[in-house]
């Protein structure tokens, strides 16, 4: 609506049609623009239909078109314009006067009621001024009051005056002040001063001066060329703080259970003190409902008991400013009773008033007296009601109000219910209240009226207009009150009745018009609306400018947008009068408005939906009378931010990896951020988390990490959101209030209440128990129980301190325990059950420990738990030995080798003992066995060898089975040992030889829990002559073979050099004995004289070699050892040597000679050695 009538003043065709201007229109000064906006007001002329003046002054088309607008005013509004008499004295010939009264009675049309209504509006319109600094700087303005005391100012007497006024304006402000009504000449005190560029007084008591001279009321002026403008009326006072006046105060001598008022009255302060009660010695004095301090400062007993004596009361009085507390004398209290004896033990005492022979009576009121009061209180303040009433018993109070409620928001109650305090009064809390005062014996009430008064509130405070010239407009100055305030008008301090006439001003009740301002019109308006209870005073200037068009936004500004969204482009002016906006786009002359565009009425562009063809360059020119400005804006269109795989709600396990996908396409030239929120606020990336592109990974999902995320793609011009569930798995909560009920002999209820699942259904609950005598502090599972049930009855055990706990299980895990329940004790009784696991081994071979597993807490079912223990050899007569154990094992000695026992525990408590066990078998302690019998080897052939035994003939214990060690050897030489086990049922065994030549040495060995024991040793037997033939073939291809064959054959060639060179020495013939030819120079002889005797045909070693079963192969010769025995065919002895003589004959042709020598074995060549 201002925008509508600023442009009306600044000509904008067709809104309102304009006669022309006449002679009687100049003659009074009226311009042709100031009939567009008041000619509409014309043809409503104290309350009559002017046809003709409103067919002549107005288009009929411009009222119907804002008629929508006119109707959408509220009612309430409607009615205050309707209260102001706009009247306009306008020339009308005769024959228009004679018709008014005839067309009064014809009801106007719809369309000029919203045109009166739209002219009146028309009036409030106003230029607002823009912060920015550089125009608040330049243009002119009135003074403004922006910074003044408290209307009542109240000051410490100790410290400097200061009362504080501060103004603004252009030019600045200059300040002067009055005081009670007059000038204050601040020259003329030298204790006074102003501070620089402030209105601010500050009265300086340092070298002297008394504050209470100061006192009165104060108010600032604050002008400039444009105007004046006034504070508030300052009251000055100075604080004080009297002391109390002295006097002498009796003992107040009172009957016990009557009651008493001990009066503080404290001296009047400035502002007034607080008051409090303290004894002498500064104690504070305790109060009940039966002593209390009331809202006057008074202390009052509801009735007086005999302790009451037992101190002093003294008022105290607490100033606020001077930070002082004056103390009263204190009264001393002597109660006379008729139970003289002061017993405490009576104070709980439930009739303690009959147990000292006090008699009751009914209550009565002490404060305020009578049955009925009235009260007054200002609107907006605190109402406090009180009652205090006495009477035997102590009275309760009860509040209440006549028909209706107490306002339960604004309502509380102190002092023990002996006052009601209601704040922020308004006036709906008006009416009758009452209190209610009771005991044993009676009751009475007390009605208190309220009446609720007002000081002057603003129900619309003047503003500050700023007008162009020749626009209208109006100062509205309404308050409220009770009484009804009234309204004074002041210009520039002063009242308007005494100011200059205006003709542009007109003043009608609360509101001020201004029509046609002009430059002059400038002035700053005081509206003082008052009554009984206070005031209230507002400056609004008038100010009249005329500026022309400014742009305020930076100019050619980039603006870039999103495709497809809603925008506006802002181009933010100042001119006055105000100007108007155009638009346009890369330089075309055409104004944009109107279909995908739209332009506000403050300038702005809208383009409801942007396009790619939209972007360019957009051009805004304001214009007004005094010139015009302009600027440019670019626009660039991006594409949009849009999340395509968006974060999918998901459910985990505690401890599990949750991934969060969050996958964005966006327009490459922008910035693309992208951050997650939890809950809707900002996440924390920690440790477990790690944030990528196009997701966010939680490593080891906890309780904490439920909650929604939310996925935020945002470049510098839009965002996209995408959100999800993450719903965490956890371990459920700890059942909690553990409560043990319907405790019986043998069993016990346990009643619990469940934790919070955590997402995940409870399906188990597991109930622990705990002891405090077999093992304290170790919890053992009592029972199992469905997730669906949180009571069970639990079985329990003889002679056990129960204490349970439970814990909560579901898919994800087991909950923390609960906190304990409290114990429960069964009775005693004997065993009804013995050990378990009753075992009997020997730990060496003479010895047997008896062991078994102690009985637990639940099952020794009562104190002092012992064992019976009892054993004798198994399948004999003889008497059971027993002995008493406190533990769990017991070690018989002195037994034979592994012998079986009958054993028997049995457990006993101080109650009795146990069933009956049954026996178990056990044995004594192990040695080590003997060796294996009959160890047997064959050789079926050359590839396996079986191996076979026989169990040992004394075990000495329980077998664990046998050991086998053998290793393969030829000769010397010997392999790698190779060992094998066997269980003790095993009695054969099979070698598969990979050497068919060596043989094998087999070492057998039986076990039991002690070792091994005596071993047996065999070999396996040597191999077979026709293996070794059949096998010749393959050794002869051995190095090794070939090598011993050359040893052998090396050795009998030197048994047979022995042998001749024996034989040729002489033997039976030596050489020299048996011929005596002289030898010749041919003939080889000795050193010693011997000759050599040599026989080329005859030697037996020549050209032969030896074979490789060692025989000897004559090679080109046919002679052979045959040849020189008798009988020819040689003879061996068992020892390999020839039996009988060899002749050696140098010639087969030759008939055999009468010499011979005896044929000597190699072995008796070698014994002719000796």
């Amino acid at each position: 609506m201002r925008r509508l009538a600023a442009r009306g003043a600044a000509g904008d065709a067709g809104e309102v049609a304009a006669p022309a201007a006449d002679s009687s229109d100049s003659a009074q000064g009226r311009s042709p623009s100031s009939w567009r906006l008041i000619d509409l007001c014309a043809v409503w002329d104290a309350g009559v239909y002017l046809p003709s003046a409103a067919w002549n002054g107005a288009s009929s088309g411009v009222a119907r078109r804002r008629l929508n607008e006119a109707e959408r005013l509220s009612s309430v509004r409607e009615a205050q314009l309707k209260r102001l008499k706009v009247t306009r004295p306008r020339v009308l010939g005769s024959r228009e006067r004679g018709r008014v009264p005839r067309m009064a009675r014809q009801p106007p049309p719809p369309w000029v009621h919203a045109a009166f209504l739209l002219c009146l509006l028309s009036l409030g319109g106003a230029i607002e001024i823009p912060m920015d600094p550089s125009i608040q700087n330049e243009l002119t303005q009135p003074p403004t009051i922006t910074k003044q005391s408290v209307k009542d100012h109240i000051v410490d007497p100790r410290d400097n005056i200061l009362i504080e006024c501060e103004a603004k304006g252009n030019p600045a402000p200059s300040f002067h002040w009055t005081r009670n009504s007059r000038f204050f000449n601040i020259a003329k005190d030298p204790r006074v001063s102003m501070r620089r560029r402030s209105g601010t007084l500050v009265i300086d008591f340092r070298s002297g001066g008394r504050p209470e001279e100061y006192e009165g009321e104060y108010q600032c002026f604050a002008r400039n060329k444009f105007g004046t403008a006034l504070s508030n009326r300052i009251r000055l006072q100075v604080s004080k703080s009297p002391l109390w006046p002295k006097e002498n105060l009796d003992p107040v001598v009172v009957q016990e259970g009557a009651p008493l008022t001990l009066q503080c009255n404290p001296p009047p302060g400035l502002p007034s003190p607080v008051i409090f009660w303290m004894s002498s010695s500064m104690e504070p004095i305790t109060q009940d409902k039966r002593v209390s301090q009331g809202h006057n400062g008074d202390l009052y007993f509801s009735n007086v008991m005999l302790q009451d004596m037992q101190t002093d009361y003294s008022c105290n009085a607490r100033f606020h400013f001077t930070h002082t507390i004056q103390q009263k004398n204190p009264f001393t209290l002597k109660v006379l009773t008729n139970h003289p004896y002061n017993d405490s033990s009576l104070r709980n005492h439930p009739d303690m008033y009959s147990a000292r022979g006090v008699a009751e009576r009914t209550p009565s009121f002490m404060y305020p007296q009578g049955t009925a009061s009235s009260q007054m209180v200002l609107r907006g303040m605190d109402l406090l009601l009180e009652c205090i009433a006495s009477g035997v018993p102590t009275p309760d109070i009860a509040w209440y109000k006549k028909g209706g409620d107490l306002p339960s928001d604004k309502a509380k109650f102190e002092n023990f219910n002996k006052a009601l305090r209601i704040t922020n009064v308004s006036e709906e809390d008006s009416g009758e209240y009452f209190c209610l005062a009771s005991n044993k014996m009676g009751s009475i009430r007390h009605t208190i009226s309220v009446r609720v008064k007002a000081a002057p509130y603003w129900l619309d405070e003047p503003k500050n207009l700023i007008l162009a010239p020749g626009e209208d407009g109006r100062l509205v100055c309404r308050a409220n009150g009770n009484p009804k305030p009234t309204v004074q008008w002041m210009v520039n301090g002063e009242p308007l009745q005494s100011a200059p006439p205006n003709p542009n001003r007109e003043v009608a009740g609360d509101t001020i018009i201004f029509r046609d301002t002009q430059i002059s019109s400038r002035a700053v308006y005081q509206c003082n609306t008052s009554n009984e209870h206070g005031y209230l005073l507002a400056n609004a200037f008038v100010s009249v400018l005329d500026v022309p068009p400014r742009m305020l936004s930076p100019r050619n500004q980039l603006i870039r947008v999103i495709l497809y969204n809603r925008t506006r482009l802002d181009c933010p002016f100042f001119g006055s009068p105000i100007p108007t906006l155009r638009w346009f786009k890369n330089g075309q002359g055409s104004n944009l408005d109107g279909g995908n565009y739209h332009v506000y009425e403050n300038g702005s562009l809208e383009i409801k939906m942007i396009r790619k063809e939209d972007q360019g360059i957009y051009t805004c020119v304001a214009t007004n009378i005094l010139g015009k400005a302009e600027n440019q804006v670019r626009l660039e269109v991006k594409d949009p931010t849009r999340i395509y795989r968006m974060p999918e709600d998901q459910v985990a396990k505690r401890g599990t990896t949750v991934q969060l996908e969050c996958r964005v396409k966006h327009d490459p030239s922008l910035k693309l951020t992208v951050s997650w929120l939890k809950d809707d606020e900002p996440l924390y990336i920690g440790n477990r988390m790690k944030k990528e592109d196009d997701s966010l990974t939680i490593f080891g999902v906890a309780e904490r990490d439920q909650g929604s995320y939310t996925c935020v793609a945002s470049t510098e011009l839009d965002q996209d959101l995408a959100k999800a569930y993450l719903t965490v798995l956890g371990r459920p909560d700890r059942p909690r209030d553990l409560e043990l009920t319907d405790l019986a002999e043998r069993s016990v209820r346990l009643t619990w209440i469940p934790g919070d699942d955590n997402n995940s259904p409870i399906t188990d609950y597991v109930v622990q128990f705990e002891e405090d005598q077999f093992q304290p502090g170790v919890w053992h599972d009592h029972s199992k129980y469905p997730g669906s049930v949180n009571s069970a009855v639990l079985r329990l055990s003889p002679y056990v301190n129960y204490q349970f706990r439970v814990i909560a299980v579901n898919e994800v895990g087991s909950s923390h325990p609960s906190l304990p329940s409290e114990r429960y004790r069964t009775s005693g009784a004997p065993p009804e059950s013995n050990p378990g696991d009753v075992k009997g081994e020997g730990t060496r071979k003479n010895n047997m420990e008896i062991t078994w597993t102690p009985m637990n807490a639940t099952s020794a079912f009562g104190p002092n738990l012992r064992y019976i223990v009892k054993w004798r050899r198994r399948e004999t007569r003889e008497a059971w030995n027993n002995v008493t154990v406190w533990g769990s094992r017991y070690v018989v000695g002195q037994t034979p080798v592994y012998v079986p026992y009958e054993i028997r525990v049995q457990a006993e408590n101080d109650f009795g003992k146990g069933p009956e066990p049954e026996s178990v078998i056990g044995y004594s302690g192990e040695d080590l066995p003997s060796a294996p019998r009959r160890f047997r080897v064959r050789q079926p052939n050359l590839e396996t060898i079986n191996l076979e035994w026989d169990h040992p003939e004394h075990p000495n214990g329980i077998m664990t089975g046998y050991t086998l060690k053998y290793v393969a050897f030829n000769g010397t030489k010997v392999g790698k040992q190779i060992v094998e086990n066997f269980s003790p049922n095993q009695t054969k065994f099979t070698v598969q030889r990979t050497d068919p030549v060596s043989r094998y040495r087999f070492t057998l060995s039986a076990r039991t829990q002690v070792g091994s024991g005596e071993a047996v040793t065999e070999e396996s037997p040597a191999p077979p002559n026709e293996a070794y033939t059949n096998n010749q073939a393959d050794i002869a291809t051995q190095g090794w073979f070939i090598g011993l064959m050359c040893a052998i054959a090396l050795l009998v060639l030197i048994l047979l050099i022995v042998c001749f060179i024996k034989r040729s020495r002489g033997g039976k013939y030596p050489v020299r004995e048996k011929k005596d030819v002289p030898l010749g120079p041919e003939d080889p002889k000795e050193e010693d004289g011997s000759f050599d005797y040599s026989d080329e045909d005859n030697k037996p070693l020549q050209g032969s070699q030896t074979s490789l079963d060692g025989t000897i192969k004559q090679q080109e010769s046919d002679d052979s050892l045959v040849d020189y025995g008798e009988g020819g065919e040689g003879q061996f002895n068992e020892d390999g040597s020839f039996i009988g003589q060899y002749t050696v004959k140098k010639d087969k042709e030759e008939t055999e000679g009468n010499e011979s020598s005896e044929a000597t074995s190699p072995v008796n060549a070698i014994y002719s050695l000796a």
